[in-house]
């Protein structure tokens, strides 16, 4: 098929944005609204898919926590904690507010739109979009740049060339490949000396040594409420985290996977496993324990005489079996185990599985602006940078946040120019 040369005179100047996910959507609206050209290329046939995925249970958008905490979920939190104070979280809900979308605090702290869905957020919003005309192109999947510093696409209709005044790529990272997210990207700039992190897996689960058929068969699925994990690095730091687990039938998932996801991830590396410690009584002191473990159990079943003291029952007294079950044989170890039951870790859950990455283009390769040093005008947001966070909100407001830079630093680029 022939090539297409896609751009026709403007006196506006033109940007070209790559990634229909929340970073380049955010960074399209702040750019369109200063006068500037926007053309949004996406290698899937609409935007935000990965956006979509994301509230079908519930779309997470940010969190109430204290700021200074709220920053401490990043990695290389000082950079991000740099553009989280341009745009953050207050930001991010006074613009739902502006869009229409009225949100809400959980119980656990985290925050929602009222309908909880995506779907009416996402479409306000490219409505919005198209009425401040961002020009929208799907189906254009990014192939690097020719001898003149043009963008090529493959289209459905053969080949594009793009010539833009500037060039914001925000192509996500390695997660969810059939929502376009597959980190294939990075070659592109890896060619031309642009030092990109290794991806890995962030927001995963984990594999356990081995579950018993039986634990597997009865249990995957199953919700572990009430426990905190803790590990211990090897350089002596404590890991430590309240929540929930989620069993699979290969190990764990669920948010405290989640959020303790770097640091297993490291322990694995280093040592080939890990060693999690599962406290099942959080808000118990382990002399209590003792205390109601050391009364008399007659002529009761140990189950029972479990269940009444400590009320310990169904996954959570199915998992002392399966990791620890000479403990059900002597009391006297058994609070100390219910405090710390060790569960052995080797492995993290593939790319593919993960809700987010690790890895992307370091930032020691971006100016302040998010400028890619050796290439300028091409910008940097979202999901391919290196950072990462937990889930429960920080993903999304990480992504609008540098997003929001990246509109600023092109606006000043122009503006210079």
């Amino acid at each position: 098929m022939p090539t297409k040369f896609f751009n026709t005179p403007s006196a506006k100047p033109n940007v070209a944005i790559i990634g229909g996910g929340p970073a380049g959507l955010f960074a399209a609206e702040i750019l369109s609204q200063a006068n500037i050209r926007v053309q949004l290329f996406d290698r899937m046939p609409s935007m935000g898919r990965k956006f979509l995925l994301a509230g079908i249970g519930g779309l997470n958008i940010t969190h109430s926590e204290p700021l200074e905490q709220f920053y401490k979920r990043y990695t290389h939190s000082i950079p991000l904690s740099d553009y989280l104070r341009q745009f953050g979280r207050d930001e991010l809900l006074t613009w739902c507010q502006r869009l229409g979308i009225e949100t809400f605090i959980g119980s656990s702290g985290r925050i929602f739109p009222k309908g909880m869905k995506a779907a009416p957020l996402l479409r306000a919003w490219l409505n919005r979009l198209k009425e401040h005309q961002v020009e929208f192109n799907n189906n254009y999947l990014w192939q690097g740049w020719n001898n003149h510093q043009q963008l090529i696409f493959d289209t459905p209709q053969g080949k594009s060339i793009i010539t833009a005044d500037a060039i914001l790529l925000a192509l996500g990272g390695a997660s969810y490949p059939k929502l376009g997210t597959d980190g294939h990207w990075t070659k592109y700039l890896q060619d031309l000396n642009i030092l990109c992190s290794p991806w890995q897996a962030s927001n995963c689960g984990f594999e356990v040594s081995q579950w018993s058929n039986f634990f597997k068969e009865k249990y995957a699925g199953k919700p572990v409420k009430q426990v905190a994990c803790s590990l211990q690095a090897k350089h002596g730091e404590k890991h430590q985290q309240l929540g929930e687990l989620l069993i699979s039938y290969y190990g764990i998932e669920g948010s405290l996977s989640y959020a303790l996801a770097r640091p297993l991830r490291e322990a694995i590396r280093q040592q080939g496993s890990v060693t999690l410690y599962l406290d099942l009584y959080p808000y118990f002191p382990i002399s209590k324990l003792q205390q109601l473990l050391a009364k008399p159990r007659g002529n009761q079943s140990v189950s029972n005489f479990l269940r009444k003291q400590v009320n310990l029952r169904d996954i959570k007294m199915a998992l002392v079996r399966e990791l620890a079950p000479q403990a059900l044989l002597n009391f006297s170890e058994l609070p100390r185990l219910l405090k710390a039951l060790p569960l052995r870790l080797v492995k993290a859950r593939p790319i593919t599985e993960a809700i987010s990455t690790a890895g992307g283009v370091s930032f020691m390769e971006l100016t302040p602006q998010l400028m890619l040093k050796k290439l300028p005008p091409v910008f940097c947001a979202g999901e391919m940078l290196d950072w990462s966070a937990p889930t429960g909100g920080y993903l999304l407001t990480g992504c609008f946040s540098t997003g929001y830079a990246t509109a600023q630093g092109i606006i000043n680029y122009l503006q210079g120019k």
